[in-house]
C-alpha cells in the first residue's frame, strides 16, 4: 500500500509501518515521512487500541497518547492507523498528508469525510455533527484497495457541532 520513509537526521528503531509490543519511541513523536505515491506526510507516534486496523480512523489523547476507533459523535484530534496496531502495542498513525483509510461501501471521491457507527471507519453521509473537519476524499472507496480510500489530511478533528448549533 503505502512505502514512507522517516525523513531527517534522527533514526527511529520503528517503520511507519510497524507495530511493536515494545514502546520504541516517546509516545506523541511526530516525524515527517516521504513515500513514493503518497509524498510527504507527518504521522504520530500513539499507543494502539482493540480491532484497530491498516487505515483505521481513530480519536487520540494528548494526556496519555491513547486511541480510541472514531465512532459518531466522536470529539478530539484525528489520525490514521498505519498499521494492526492492537492493544498494549504502539505504532504510527497519520495526521497530515495523502492518506489511505478505511471508508464504507458508497464513499465517493472527492467527499466530505464523517464519522459513522462502525468504528474506525468514514463515509460521506452527511450527520450533523459528525464532520470529520480538515479531511476530504481524494478517491472512490475501493482505491487502493477494497475497503479503503485515498484522503488528504491537514491535523483532522471532529467537534461534535451540529452546523445548526
Amino acid at each position: 500500500m503505502s512505502d514512507y520513509k522517516i525523513t531527517g537526521g534522527t533514526i527511529y528503531p520503528q517503520g511507519i509501518a510497524e507495530t511493536s509490543t515494545t514502546q520504541n519511541v516517546p509516545l506523541g513523536t511526530r516525524v515527517r515521512a516521504v513515500d513514493a505515491t503518497y509524498g510527504a506526510g507527518e504521522f504520530i507516534y500513539l499507543l494502539g487500541v482493540a480491532s484497530t486496523a491498516v487505515g483505521s480512523w481513530v480519536h487520540f489523547n494528548a494526556d496519555d497518547w491513547s486511541t480510541a476507533l472514531t465512532a459518531a459523535n466522536g470529539i478530539g484530534p484525528v489520525a490514521i492507523s498505519m498499521s494492526a496496531n492492537v492493544a498494549s502495542q504502539y505504532g504510527w498513525y497519520q495526521i497530515y498528508g495523502k492518506a489511505v483509510g478505511k471508508a464504507l461501501a458508497s464513499y465517493a471521491d472527492n467527499a466530505s469525510v464523517y464519522l459513522t457507527a462502525t468504528a474506525g471507519s468514514v463515509d460521506d453521509a452527511v450527520v450533523d455533527g459528525d464532520m470529520v473537519h480538515n479531511a476530504k476524499g481524494a478517491s472512490a472507496v475501493g482505491t487502493p484497495s477494497t475497503g479503503l480510500a485515498e484522503f488528504e489530511i491537514q491535523y483532522p478533528y471532529t467537534d461534535d457541532i451540529a452546523t445548526n448549533d
